[in-house]
């Protein structure tokens, strides 16, 4: 098969990339590298030789992705592309309902052009908001109420996605997929490709930084959480875990209907247990300052995976803390400065 993969210079859709090549397939990747890095590109162009094509474009040229998705006869669309920080949408909504939803538009109105009519979609489990503390784990039928612009646009494209595959008189109705997941950590298991966020905001990396000496500590934001340790408790899953969550739902894809499952580990880890675990990887102390609670930062957040399980047979390999941080740790020690 063919994918075209939006956002296949980034942190998970180069991974997914991989993952494509491994299996045979043939890949093209759209990216702006507003956010993506043409390291990425060359690391899976390695991989794959004259299996991957890379096209430089933004979501909102229409016509560009058009003349794309039939020049390479693309079959299957995998949309990773997106503008994915909390704090920045609440300072920048416009941005981020351009592109997240109106890129997600424009690649629709192409795909309908080319008769490109299968697509899974990476979306986000910040489209839940913030559920009650009685409502962990988080389910597909938790309610949907997202608390800023980042969770609101993904969630306004699910519900595009869904009013497409329902539309009345479609002799090829688009088939649609949506994956939401909270933190997703690691890297490819044989350092071909990893995680390097400009600016970085995610926990594991952060603590590493500092192990690197990139940072001078890491600050907790709150320690008097209703849980165990005091820190917020998040759900981790391994980014090649969620990449064969979205190969896996390549066999659920059925034209006129649009699907959803919750991926994560079943479970959550604090801030604290994030901190120990870095700690025991990297053999450095990682130094902690505490912080104020950020407003908006719930407990607990962890989803309930055993439906996709159920449905699809997909369950995540990598469950072991210290694990994850290692594939996270050795490609950071190799790529002290990511792509650059």
């Amino acid at each position: 098969m063919h994918f075209l993969i939006t956002g296949g210079a980034g942190y998970i859709g180069s991974h997914a990339c991989l993952r494509l090549l491994d299996e045979g397939h043939e890949v093209t990747i759209v990216d702006s590298l507003r956010r993506g890095h043409q390291g990425a590109i060359d690391a899976i162009r390695s991989a794959g030789g004259d299996r991957v094509a890379f096209v430089h474009v933004d979501l909102s040229d229409t016509a560009r992705l058009t003349s794309t998705l039939v020049d390479r006869r693309i079959d299957t669309v995998m949309h990773f592309a997106a503008l994915t920080y909390v704090g920045e949408s609440m300072e920048k909504p416009l941005e981020y309902y351009q592109t997240n939803l109106g890129g997600g538009l424009s690649l629709l109105e192409a795909m309908r052009e080319a008769s490109v009519r299968r697509i899974v979609f990476s979306s986000t489990a910040a489209t839940y908001g913030e559920p009650p503390p009685e409502a962990m784990p988080i389910t597909e039928t938790t309610p949907q109420r997202p608390i800023n612009p980042y969770g609101a646009s993904k969630l306004q494209f699910e519900h595009v996605l869904r009013a497409e595959c329902a539309a009345l008189k479609d002799e090829r109705p688009l088939a649609a997929v949506a994956l939401r997941y909270f933190n997703v950590a690691g890297s490819d298991a044989r350092g071909r490709v990893g995680e390097d966020h400009r600016p970085e905001t995610h926990l594991i990396p952060i603590c590493l930084e500092v192990a690197l000496g990139k940072r001078p500590h890491l600050t907790v934001f709150g320690e008097d959480y209703p849980t165990p340790d005091g820190t917020c408790i998040r759900d981790y899953v391994h980014v090649e875990d969620l990449v064969d969550a979205h190969v896996a739902a390549l066999r659920a894809i059925e034209p006129g209907r649009f699907k959803c499952w919750n991926i994560g580990i079943g479970r959550g880890y604090s801030v604290r247990e994030v901190l120990e675990s870095c700690r025991r990887v990297t053999g450095h102390p990682i130094p902690a300052q505490k912080g104020e609670r950020r407003p908006g930062d719930p407990p607990s957040l962890y989803a309930d995976p055993s439906a996709i399980a159920c449905d699809l047979g997909w369950q995540a390999k990598h469950t072991d803390l210290d694990g994850i941080v290692r594939t996270a740790w050795e490609w950071m020690r190799r790529h002290p400065r990511g792509y650059a």
